[in-house]
Order: C-alpha cells, then sequence, then structure tokens
C-alpha cells in the first residue's frame, strides 16, 4: 500500500469514529457543547490530554526539543507538574459546578460559579476567548497541513482546506461527542506509533548508548539548561523551569480542554479521568522528548529545513509507507479534533455568552461553528508564526485571563463582577506586554499574567480588612 493510501485508509476510519458519535446525539445545546455530561472517564482522560498536546505535542514540542535538545526535558517536567498541581485543585469542583449551574460554556459556567450572574464579565471573557480559540485554531490547521506538505508535496492550503472540511463535518454530526471519540481513537494509535518510532530510531543508530554518544557530539545539544537564558546559570534555570511549570497550571484556563472535565458523567469519577489522563500524558510526552532528541541525529541539518517537521520527516526515514500513512493520519485527526474542539468553543462563546438571548437550536449552533471554521481557515492560510509561537501565545493569553479567576472560586474567593473583570484585564495586559518586550525568553509570559490576576484579588481582600472589621466591631 502506498504512503497516500495508508493516509487516506486511517485518516477514513478515524473521520468515521467521528461522525458515528451522532448515534447518541440528544439535539440539545447541553449535548452539542458538554455532550449531556455522560461521558465515560476513560474518554473524558484521554481526550482531555490530546487535546492539550495535539498539533503542539506532535509538531511544536518535537520541533523544539530538535532544536533545544536535552534542556527541553525541563519543559516536560515543568508542564506535567504544573497540570496536575492545578488538577487536583480545580476538576472535581469544575465538574460539580457544572451540574450545579447547567451551563454549557466555560465562560458560562466561571461568570455564574457563585450563584449570581457576572453578565458583564461572561461578554468580557466570550471577546477573549473568541480572540486567542481563533488564533489557536489556526495553528492547528497550519499543524496538520505542514506535515501533508513535506511528505506528499501537497501545497500549504491543501492540509488546511482538508482540515478545515473535517472540523466542520465533525461539527454537523455529534459536537463535541464527535471530538472526544475521535480523540481517544487517535490517542491509542499515536502512543503505539510514538513508540514504535523511538524503538526502531534508537535501535537503528546501535542502541541507547550510541544513540547519546553521537547527541553528545553536537554542541549544546546535551547541557541541561538552554544556552540562550536572559539570566545565565543556575537562577536562570530555576526560572526556566518555574515558567514552565505555571504553563503547565494554564491549562485551567484552556476552555476547550476544562469542557472535557464538564462532560464527565459524575463528579465522584473524577480520580479516574486524572488517572487516565496523567499515565498517558507522561508516557507520551516522554516519548515525544526522546523522539525530537533522536530526529536531531537522523535529520543532522537544522538550517535546510523547518525543525516542527522532524516527526514525520522521522517516521518517512525510518517506517513502511504503510506505518507512515498511519502516523500522519494520527497526527492529522489529532490535530483537526482539537480544531473541532477550539470552535466548539468559539461558537459557544457566540450563542452562549455573547448573545442577548441564548441559541438552543442545534440548526443555528451547527451553523454557527461552520462560519467559525471558515473563519479560522482564512487565518490559518494568512498565518506567519510558528505553531510553537502561536499556541504558547495562545494558551498563555487565555490562562492569564481566567486561571486566576478559576483558582480564586475553587479556594473559596467571593470576587465581585468588577474585581474579577479587573483580574482578568489586568492578567492578560501583563502577559502579553511580557511577551511584546521579549521577556518570554526568559520566563513564560503566563507566570506573570497569572500572578498578576492573583495580586490583583489579594489587593482587594486587603482594602475590605478594615471594613470588615468596622462590621465586626459594630454589631459587637
Amino acid at each position: 500500500m502506498t504512503m497516500i493510501g495508508s493516509f487516506c485508509l486511517f485518516l477514513g476510519l478515524f473521520v468515521l469514529v467521528g461522525l458515528s458519535s451522532s448515534l447518541k446525539s440528544r439535539k440539545t445545546k447541553q449535548d452539542y457543547y458538554v455532550a449531556s455530561s455522560s461521558v465515560h472517564p476513560g474518554l473524558v482522560g484521554l481526550s482531555a490530554v490530546a487535546t492539550n498536546n495535539s498539533g503542539y505535542m506532535f509538531i511544536g514540542v518535537i520541533g523544539y526539543t530538535y532544536v533545544t535538545g536535552l534542556a527541553s526535558i525541563w519543559l516536560m517536567t515543568g508542564w506535567i507538574l504544573g497540570d496536575l498541581m492545578a488538577s487536583f485543585l480545580v476538576h472535581g469542583k469544575l465538574r460539580q459546578a457544572t451540574e450545579d449551574t447547567g451551563e454549557a460554556s466555560y465562560a458560562g459556567l466561571l461568570s455564574h460559579w457563585s450563584g449570581v450572574r457576572f453578565h458583564a464579565w461572561q461578554k468580557l471573557a466570550a471577546l477573549i476567548s473568541l480572540l486567542f480559540l481563533m488564533a489557536y485554531t489556526g495553528a492547528q490547521l497550519v499543524a496538520g497541513s505542514k506535515a501533508l506538505m513535506v511528505l506528499f508535496h501537497w501545497p500549504a492550503w491543501a492540509g488546511a482546506v482538508m482540515g478545515a472540511v473535517m472540523v466542520a463535518l465533525y461539527c454537523v454530526a455529534g459536537g463535541i461527542r464527535a471530538s472526544i471519540w475521535t480523540d481517544a481513537a487517535q490517542s491509542v494509535v499515536m502512543i503505539c506509533a510514538m513508540g514504535l518510532l523511538l524503538f526502531v530510531g534508537t535501535q537503528s543508530l546501535g542502541g541507547l548508548d550510541a544513540a547519546i554518544a553521537q547527541m553528545r557530539q553536537i554542541d549544546g545539544f546535551m547541557d541541561w539548561y538552554p544556552r540562550d537564558m536572559i539570566v545565565p546559570g543556575v537562577a536562570g534555570g530555576l526560572l526556566f523551569v518555574m515558567g514552565w511549570l505555571f504553563a503547565g497550571l494554564s491549562v485551567i484556563g484552556q476552555p476547550h480542554v476544562m469542557v472535557r472535565f464538564m462532560t464527565l458523567n459524575e463528579t465522584s469519577k473524577i480520580m479516574q479521568a486524572r488517572a487516565w489522563y496523567y499515565l498517558w500524558f507522561t508516557a507520551f510526552y516522554c516519548m515525544a522528548t526522546g523522539v525530537g532528541m533522536l530526529s536531531r541525529i537522523y535529520l543532522a541539518t537544522p538550517d535546510s529545513f523547518d525543525a516542527e517537521l522532524a516527526l514525520p520527516m522521522m517516521a518517512q526515514e525510518l517506517f513502511p509507507p504503510v506505518l507512515v500513512g498511519l502516523v500522519l493520519a494520527g497526527i492529522f485527526a489529532a490535530t483537526m479534533s482539537t480544531a473541532d474542539s477550539l470552535v466548539l468553543s468559539c461558537s459557544a462563546a457566540i450563542t452562549h455568552d455573547l448573545l442577548p438571548h441564548n441559541i438552543e437550536d442545534t440548526r443555528l449552533l451547527k451553523l454557527t461553528t461552520v462560519v467559525i471554521t471558515a473563519l479560522a481557515l482564512g487565518w490559518a492560510l494568512l498565518n506567519q508564526q510558528s505553531v510553537f509561537n502561536l499556541v504558547v501565545m495562545s494558551w498563555s493569553g487565555l490562562a492569564s485571563s481566567f486561571a486566576p479567576l478559576l483558582l480564586i472560586w475553587c479556594l473559596g474567593g467571593r470576587p465581585n463582577q468588577a474585581v474579577a473583570m479587573f483580574m482578568t484585564l489586568t492578567g492578560l495586559t501583563v502577559a502579553l506586554t511580557w511577551r511584546w518586550l521579549g521577556w518570554h525568553a526568559a520566563i513564560y509570559e503566563g507566570m506573570p499574567g497569572i500572578l498578576a490576576g492573583l495580586f490583583v484579588y489579594g489587593c482587594y481582600r486587603l482594602a475590605r480588612l478594615p471594613v470588615a472589621r468596622s462590621a465586626v466591631n459594630t454589631n459587637a
């Protein structure tokens, strides 16, 4: 079987998995956006981690590892630890709040968390979500088209258009459930393919020791910290790791990821979903990092090609055509199911958060998602940034906007609407300014963004202390 034939066959199977989800559709807005909170914890875990990574992992992280070398392990370590810390604090409470409020969108849930809806904050959150999720969607379409471009020599626009069609099909078929089912299918395929690629790549070099010896010959490749850190030495290394710890923590600010936990069938099963999530996440991230390092040996001319194409090019180097087609279909399905999740979150922001009257007709919901898909396709075709940079910028913007408020809600805080809006705008402004100044090369911009939002709430609490004491004295 040819590589293109294998790719089309396996991609078709992934699409069928997504489309078959329509058989369980209840044709309601709640079902379209959060699958009526009826999804098995295994599917929730696999889908959440696949959505978390997708094109970022397959294209961005492997390309980053190819360029950076061993120091990229701190990105992995910080990200997973930060994500894990956030999950114990947030995931269970988020699922319970979904049940209590009956909300169908992430912004709607946060705005209604305290029992009093923050209408103005909800609309602000919807606008921010639309901006960054659209950029994120464009990055997913770019990631898929890059892989097809390098292996099939298709024009850059072809993969993006094909991906947009797939996203539209998912949206029309089953909404979030279609995305979750496809995520789970490609997760199983890709962890097997990545493990096989790591094994074959290592053995072809003569084993692990021989591979490490060749990596040591590359100047700076086996250094523990990146050489381009603004702050040198151990202090710079600690800041680098701490920044990526906040990148992992930032997952709680991502509507398209957190909505997965809103779909869980029972709050009591959050530990099962977490176990699926972190076992897969850790195993796959380790494999992806290993493949990224091996790719530097197999593709030893970093100035002659786009580093974000390292995975498909290495698969072509080591695998027979049928397996290359399978890997490519898995990558493409992953990026498109994530793009579908992003589009659905954009659609929810419009139909549930922005418009004065919530739309309940699923035909209008699907039409909205198709229009958003077309806009995201235009963004992808005009995009000039790398997948890695575009994803990190969107990730930090969403995290700085929403993570501080969600953390405060989960810790029992009770900000009013004005404080919530100031927290969101301050966090976002700090993150964007940090990136504009170029300081993100030293510290991930989501870290100062999240801390700035929390600082605003801290100031609010301090300002209220005299009022609270006065009230106590008066009552006494």
